[in-house]
């Protein structure tokens, strides 16, 4: 094991003890760590959702140290705390970006001693961050995998009252299956996000990004898709390396899309999508001309070949781009659809 490793290893073990310390609302919420004993060709930083926790990453966590990388999912500033809390003490979330932001940078270090390339992903506002980093330090990420990523809400009226409105809100699907974190917040904990995505839109109008997989979904209630297109569209003029795809509203796929536990009963496609990306060079015009060579029926074997995935991804990708998956005329790929 490399020294910088060990002293690494000794950090991450530092976080699990001080999560201990401050004491967490249950175990699913404490740090995620997937490390080999080496320093690895590329290193994932995931970045779970607002109220959520390191759950919603472990499958593909799981999946990337499956195939050789290093893998870090830490708890966010605030989240994943026990205590009793209500309307009258809500939880502790940031009320600052810059708390999370100074935190996304010290964990970005954190992962460039662990792999030689960093790959950094979340969902809704992890998403968010995500791309915030990607525009923001751009010759650091390898890829930016946003899933979700929370830039508006899927209604416009919502937006208006985030930013107005000084209350505590609980979740709709607060005792949905597989919700361990939060089930409620102050509603300016969640604007600095909104502010933020606002921020982010316009600063890829003009900035070159990491190369970025936007993934969405026809489903999904929570977030603007149309917003999701539109960063897509801003990223791609700049990076081309970057790919779209948004799932079908047939497969009713919502928004916390990142586990079965949550709302995906298809989380291996979500996998599929991060490892193609991950794993090839093509930019968006090549993945569009592979798609529409599948859609054409082209055997899968022959793709195979030229993008130099595995087969079983290979395989998966193609399906995922039929009619059968809601891919009719590839409208799945269709970022002014």
């Amino acid at each position: 094991m490399k020294i910088g490793i060990q002293k690494t290893a000794e950090i991450l073990e530092q976080v699990h003890q001080l999560e201990s310390t401050v004491g967490l609302k249950n175990e699913a919420c404490r740090s995620k760590f997937l490390i080999h004993p080496e320093f690895t060709s590329k290193v994932f930083l995931f970045l779970h959702g607002f109220t959520a926790g390191p759950y919603q990453f472990e499958p593909l966590g799981k999946a990337f140290f499956n195939k050789g990388y290093n893998v870090l999912i830490p708890l966010q500033p605030g989240h994943g705390r026990s205590g009793n809390w209500s309307r009258q003490n809500p939880p502790p979330l940031p009320t600052d970006i810059q708390i999370y932001q100074q935190f996304l940078l010290e964990w970005l270090q954190i992962a460039k001693t662990l792999g030689e390339q960093v790959v950094i992903g979340g969902l809704s506002s992890g998403g968010t961050l995500a791309a915030w980093l990607g525009l923001e330090h751009p010759q650091e990420i390898d890829r930016a995998l946003l899933f979700a990523p929370f830039f508006g809400s899927r209604y416009s009226l919502f937006d208006g009252l985030i930013k107005i409105l000084p209350i505590y809100f609980e979740w709709f699907n607060k005792d949905a299956p597989g919700n361990f974190g939060y089930k409620g917040f102050r509603l300016k904990a969640l604007r600095i996000f909104l502010q933020l995505g606002e921020e982010v839109l316009e600063k890829a109008q003009s900035s070159v990004c990491a190369p970025v997989l936007m993934v969405c979904s026809e489903a999904d209630t929570a977030v603007s898709r149309s917003k999701h297109q539109e960063f897509f569209r801003r990223v791609v003029k700049q990076q081309p390396k970057s790919w779209y795809y948004c799932f079908d509203d047939s497969l009713h796929i919502e928004h916390r899309m990142m586990t079965k536990m949550e709302d995906n009963d298809y989380e291996e496609l979500v996998i599929t999508l991060a490892k193609a990306f991950v794993e090839s060079d093509l930019t968006w015009l090549e993945f569009e001309q592979m798609a529409k060579r599948i859609a054409q029926g082209q055997a899968h074997e022959q793709i195979l070949q030229e993008l130099n995935l595995d087969s079983q991804v290979s395989q998966q990708l193609s399906v995922m781009m039929t009619q059968g998956f809601g891919c009719e005329d590839l409208k799945c790929i269709n970022p002014y659809y």
